[in-house]
């Protein structure tokens, strides 16, 4: 009898937040980092607090937030985790449970956070 694997579970994270962060983060980057603070397209109110609050408290801007940090955290984890054998680290179980361990706590934290912020 064959055992298992829960291993494309966690491939399919990283590949997921892998495609998500090579589409999204330069934009990301771009708009947050030099557009928004030089208030260019949209002026300088574009990224507001109370803006950025009611993006957060409606259910697409949660549901944007939500997949965005959760899955750039998987693919992150994924990334270290077999990035351990390079430095040395022989990944087994323990190391597992660390890496997919903090990537299911940051999910956690994101999705509760999200929640506490109404709407």
């Amino acid at each position: 009898m064959s055992r298992r694997s829960n291993a494309p579970i966690f491939w399919l994270l990283f590949g997921a937040g892998g495609m998500l962060a090579a589409l999204l983060a330069p934009a990301l980057v771009l708009v947050t980092g030099l557009a928004a603070p030089l208030g260019w397209p949209f002026g300088a109110d574009f990224m507001s607090y109370p803006r950025m609050l009611a993006f957060a408290q409606n259910w697409i801007g949660k549901g944007f937030i939500f997949v965005v940090i959760s899955l750039f955290a998987w693919h992150a984890m994924h990334r270290i985790f077999h990035s351990l054998h390079d430095v040395g680290v022989h990944s087994g179980a323990v190391a597992k449970l660390v890496c997919y361990g903090v990537a299911l706590v940051l999910t956690g934290v994101v999705l509760f956070g999200l929640l506490a912020v109404g709407g």
